[in-house]
This record gives C-alpha cells, structure tokens and sequence, in this order.
C-alpha cells in the first residue's frame, strides 16, 4: 500500500465520484467526526458524487440517502440501492432479490441466528438488526467484548455451512442468501441512476475503506483507498487497496479529501 499523499495530480484532477465505506471509515470508534461529514460536503461543492457503500441496514440508509450530503448509496453490503431524487422528493429502492425472496431468506436467516448464538458465546445479534430487510448482521465488537479472530471466523463457517455468504466488517460478520456484494450492486446503481458503465469509467472512481469486506471493491478500483485501521486486518484482507492515509477512519477520510482537493 501506498502513502496517499503521494497520490498522483494527473490522477486526482480525474476523480468524478467518491465511494466510501462508512464504519470505521467515515467513523471513529462509532461516531462520525464532523471532519468527515464537513470532507463529504466539500466534495459536492467541488462536483464530486459521493456514494456511501455499506452493510448498514436499510432503516439507516433510508435517513443517509434523505439527510447526509451524498448521491445515493448501497446498503446491506449490495442487497439494495437507495437514491433520493431531492427535485421529485422521491426515493428509488432497487433490490437485488424481491420481496418474496427476502421474507423466505429472512425465516431462514432467524433460524441461523439461533444456531449461532448457541454455538460462539460472546457474540449477539446487531442492535440494528431490526431496521434490516435482507441479511442477519452478528455483531462481535460493536456492543460486545471483542472476539477472538478465530470466533469470527467459526461465525463465518456457520453461514457458509447454511448455503449462505458471510463477510466480515469491523465490527460484524453479515450473512445472506443471495449471487451478490457491494460491487454488484454498485454497478447496478452506476447503469441505472447515473447511465454510465462502472467498468468504463473506473479512472473517475475512487474507493476508500478498511475491512476485509471492501476487498472486491479495492480489487476492482486501482483508485482504491485504506484508511490507517486497515492496516489491522493485513493478515484476513484478500485483496489490499492501493492507497492508505496517516490517519485512522473519518480522519484518514478527510485527510484523503484534503489531498483530493488540492490544486
């Protein structure tokens, strides 16, 4: 990984849209710095989009996509899309797997959650949980004593072993059933809101993040940004982004937009 500041001019003087994970890397041991909001803002003055990609659920997405001062996001880790047309005062909701699907997964998904529970003392199901409509969150350092790397990874197994896909956040592992991720549906969001080709375009994108669950993004953007935290997860990432700041979470964000900024 790369120093960030030393990101090439010809290369910033190029970047269109900022995708950005938001745990960990919009915030800072769960709050949101005003540097980072403030970092979010300046981009918009500036023309950039700004897209959240999360696995936040849907209930949070709803209030990012109507009050924070970005273009749409991803939640769920890619079960959805939400963009909020400010002219029209209406939001479009693009799911990956429709309704029926999602009540059918979410009966199955309840049965898991039990299972778990059981089976990794310590861990308990997100306090988000409710506002969620496609994938079961388990929190194992959010509200909990952090586990051992070896526990979350038995949480991961317990998913996989259902039929279903796990991924690791900071803070959780969420699992669904589903053929998707954070990429896919942000190539969906990209063909459908902004009508342009995610994979055309990629030299206007940059990406930014800090856990082992952005790795297809980071794989996928060579404008692929680590906040300092990601340096924690070197030996569980499958694929390291090109770019790391100094400093940790929303403050590494800001400082990446600072140095985005620059003339």
């Amino acid at each position: 990984m790369n120093p960030f500041k030393t990101f090439p001019k010809e290369t910033r003087q190029q970047i269109r849209y900022v995708l950005t994970d938001i745990d960990d890397t919009l915030t800072l041991d769960g709050k949101l710095p005003a540097v980072a909001y403030g970092a979010m803002e300046r981009l918009q003055q500036n023309g950039i989009k700004v897209i959240p990609i999360t696995g936040r659920p849907a209930g949070w997405c709803d209030h990012i996509a109507r009050m924070w001062p970005v273009d749409g996001l991803v939640g769920e880790n890619g079960a959805f899309y939400f963009y909020y047309d400010e002219k029209q005062r209406k939001m479009a909701r693009r799911y990956w797997r429709d309704a029926k699907q999602r009540k059918s997964d979410t009966v199955k998904l309840d049965a898991l959650a039990i299972q778990i529970l059981q089976k990794v003392p310590g861990c308990m199901i997100s306090a988000d949980q409710s506002y969620r409509e496609a994938d079961l969150a388990i929190d194992f350092c959010e509200d909990v004593q952090p586990l051992a790397m070896a526990e979350v990874k038995k949480i991961v197994s317990l998913f996989e072993e259902a039929g279903a896909v796990a991924k690791i956040s900071s803070i959780h592992v969420n699992g669904w059933f589903g053929d998707y991720d954070k990429l896919a549906m942000t190539k969906k969001l990209f063909e459908e809101i902004f009508s342009i080709s995610l994979e055309n375009n990629k030299h206007e994108i940059l990406y930014s993040g800090d856990s082992p669950n952005d790795a297809p993004m980071f794989a996928f953007f060579q404008n692929s940004v680590g906040v300092a935290n990601i340096l924690d997860f070197t030996d569980e990432i499958t694929h390291e982004p090109t770019w790391v700041t100094q400093k940790e979470g929303g403050y590494g964000f800001a400082e990446m937009v600072d140095i985005l900024l620059m003339p």
